[in-house]
């Protein structure tokens, strides 16, 4: 097993994580070297990873996602890079699931690995999240990022599976700075949504060119399809947040559609 993990390279992006940062590291231990492209963070996020002596930094102006990952694969020449977030978190479980899939690919043909997620509200998992798996275990030589709206596609030439134990998605950065993203995001989604052909969005984003539908339809998919009201003020503390940013980016459709 120990052999399989020193096949993988965390590769994380970060713009002033201080408040989450620390716990991502902490699930990464096992790692012999983590590569972290920031974009000149002006918080405490470059202290927290200079305690870690695995972790590499290289620092670049943020211009698109995608070419922030791919200039972190330049550093990745071999092996298997595990692409996160600064707010994600490997649990045990998953560390083991990762292990055993790298130790198996080679016979199963495969060349990259889907990861479910579940949304942490201060610290606790919600039971599911809107949030699809993400293609984050890869082979580095099969991998490679392009822009998806306010987001990364990993285009993946190779065979695909799927984890079964989940990331953890936990972000503590306070609602400012979350609004703060929502913002910037939802203006790329606009452009994504009014500048592509329905038959190529999947039918989360053709519902969303629905101004009306949406913001309502995400409500009842977190509340009632995904079990929300399970976990109690959390479950609503998130379905409130999907339904604002749907409500937003209809406004925003609605503003650019008609001239604003």
């Amino acid at each position: 097993m120990a052999d399989s993990l020193d096949q993988i390279t965390p590769l994380i992006l970060t713009y002033n994580e201080e408040a989450n940062i620390s716990r991502t590291l902490a699930g990464l231990s096992w790692a012999r070297r983590i590569v972290v492209i920031d974009s000149f963070s002006t918080d405490a996020t470059l202290p927290l990873l200079a305690k870690h002596s695995q972790v590499e930094v290289v620092q670049r102006a943020f211009d698109t996602h995608a070419t922030q990952w791919n200039m972190g694969l330049d550093l990745i020449p071999e092996g298997w890079v595990l692409s996160m977030d600064a707010d994600y978190v490997l649990t045990p479980a998953l560390q083991q699931e990762i292990g055993e899939a790298v130790e198996s690919a080679d016979q199963l043909r495969v060349d990259g690995y889907r990861i479910p997620f579940l949304y942490c509200v201060l610290g606790r998992p919600l039971h599911v999240t809107v949030l699809p798996p993400r293609l984050a275990l890869f082979r580095r030589s099969c991998g490679t990022y392009v822009d998806d709206g306010h987001t990364q596609d990993l285009r993946l030439s190779g065979n695909c599976a799927a984890l079964s134990s989940p990331i953890l998605h936990d972000d503590r950065k306070p609602l400012s700075r979350w609004l703060w993203a929502q913002n910037r995001y939802l203006k790329l989604e606009v452009h994504k949504l009014l500048n592509t052909s329905p038959s190529q969005l999947g039918t989360a984003d053709r519902l969303r060119r629905h101004t009306v539908l949406a913001p309502f339809a995400v409500l009842l998919l977190c509340l009632i399809w995904h079990r929300g009201l399970l976990d109690g003020w959390r479950g609503w503390f998130y379905a409130f947040q999907r339904m604002y940013v749907e409500t937003l980016l209809s406004l925003m459709l609605w503003e650019a559609r008609n001239g604003g």
